[in-house]
């Protein structure tokens, strides 16, 4: 063995770690290219079908009800078999959704397959920030699980981009716009092949070799043989967990916790700007090729502020950006409604305050909820209680999808994002009074 081998095995290797964790936040990719390419879909589908503001509704909202399903069946798959073969089951489904619901005549077919997409969202929305969390070194676990939320703006703005590439190109340009995603699908199943499994998972499964293996190549021998130790001493119990002890009264404040930061991060309001921002910049005036080229504006800066909120977030920590963020955005929600209620201000000046909620959700609640989730829950159960707490965040996202087009409706815009305001401000009482500061701290050590 030369030196420089015996070096890298007591140091480890920076450059693997992130290359695994990025196969695996490209999860993320698909997660978000899937949920935000209904954006530039919706002013097609709604001429090609006729539809309703409920029908709409149901078919934006459709994926997300996939997604709980999916994260309903991935917590004892993935502790069963595996993080990787569960995420490989995803980009399957992934590809197979794009296809079919490319190829729709109607909108049962269209629901259906966006059905098989919320699905494998469900899964990888689950399985790539907890898989990251399980070979991270502790360091740089904030900014590795964080570079899973990069890889989702990223794939919300390439949606973005492709919209509005292809919209103009006739009746039909919708089907161009979802079939797009069957390529990068491909593209992560074949990537996955080549990845270590979680070396936490193989301790569950007494593969202590194996796992000892990975953490030497990511943190090093030395670092290796404390982690596997630390290990060690959780996994002596019985592993055979269940829902019922997830529930347990020993686990109950941290159920709270991921629930609430799940829950509030999809009351910001946040995925209804994602979803329908075309139909929010109509009614500010804009044509519809306009208001989807305007999309990118909007992936744009979530990209911008994932990526100082990479830097920030093993800096500052987790919980002073989520009360930074809470702040911001109930600001910005507040003025955006005012905008709705005062019929003479500029279509530029909604924007504005949307690019301002965008970046400030960005920095702070959009990265720091998916670390915080993959790191409070204890070892043995964290399979199935980043389920439980995931369902709690999908079953948010559809309500308010299914919602928001009714809510314009009924209530006006005004009125609708006041309501958003409000939960955002009482994000900020939750946050001070419940959720703990991680930053630093190795898995085996957060105990709440």
């Amino acid at each position: 063995m030369t030196s420089s081998d015996e070096a890298r095995k007591n140091t480890g290797s920076k450059l693997y770690v992130v290359l695994i964790s990025m196969v695996a936040a490209f999860g993320g990719l698909l997660f978000g290219f899937d949920t935000a390419v209904i954006s530039g879909v919706i002013p097609y589908i709604e001429k090609y079908f006729v539809l309703s503001g409920t029908q709409t509704g149901w078919i934006v909202s459709s994926l997300l009800f996939g997604c709980i399903i999916g994260v309903l069946f991935t917590g004892a798959p993935s502790d069963r078999f595996g993080r990787k073969v569960v995420l490989s089951s995803a980009a399957l489904l992934f590809f197979i959704s794009a296809i079919g619901a490319a190829l729709a005549q109607s909108t049962l077919i269209l629901i259906l397959f966006r059905l098989i997409g919320g699905v494998a969202v469900g899964s990888a929305s689950v399985i790539s920030p907890m898989y990251i969390a399980e070979i991270s070194p502790a360091k740089k676990r904030g900014r590795l699980v964080a570079l899973n939320q990069l890889t989702i703006v990223i794939g919300i703005l390439l949606a973005f981009i492709s919209n509005s590439l292809i919209a103009g190109h006739g009746e039909n340009s919708w089907r161009w716009m979802l079939c797009v995603m069957a390529l990068p699908a491909i593209l992560l199943f074949i990537a996955l092949y080549f990845i270590p499994e979680s070396p936490r998972w193989l301790m569950q499964k007494s593969n202590s070799k194996e796992a000892f293996r990975v953490l030497q190549i990511i943190n090093g021998t030395d670092i290796a043989k404390m982690e596997i130790a630390a290990m060690e001493q959780p996994l002596n119990a019985d592993l055979s967990t269940t829902f019922k002890d997830v529930f347990s009264p020993k686990h109950r404040k941290v159920i709270f916790i991921g629930i609430g930061l799940c829950v509030f991060q999809q009351f910001t309001g946040i995925n209804i700007i994602m979803y329908y921002a075309p139909l929010i910049f109509e009614k500010a005036g804009l044509s519809i090729n306009a208001a989807i080229f305007q999309t990118v504006s909007i992936g744009l800066i979530n990209l911008i502020f994932t990526i100082i909120a990479m830097r920030l977030i093993d800096r500052i920590g987790r919980k002073p950006l989520l009360l930074i963020g809470s702040f911001v955005m109930a600001i910005a929600l507040f003025m955006l409604s005012w905008t709705f209620f005062n019929t003479a201000v500029s279509s530029f000046l909604r924007i504005v305050f949307i690019l301002v909620f965008i970046g400030a959700f960005a920095l702070t609640w959009g990265p720091v909820m998916w670390v915080l989730v993959s790191e409070i829950f204890p070892n043995r159960v964290r399979g199935k209680a980043m389920s439980v707490a995931v369902v709690f965040l999908w079953a948010s996202n559809f309500l308010i999808t299914l919602l928001f087009p009714i809510f314009l409706e009924k209530i006006g815009g005004g009125n609708t994002f006041v309501f958003y305001g409000i939960i955002v401000a009482l994000s900020f009482i939750f946050t001070l009074k419940y959720v703990p500061e991680t930053k630093g701290k190795e898995l085996e050590e957060i105990r709440i």
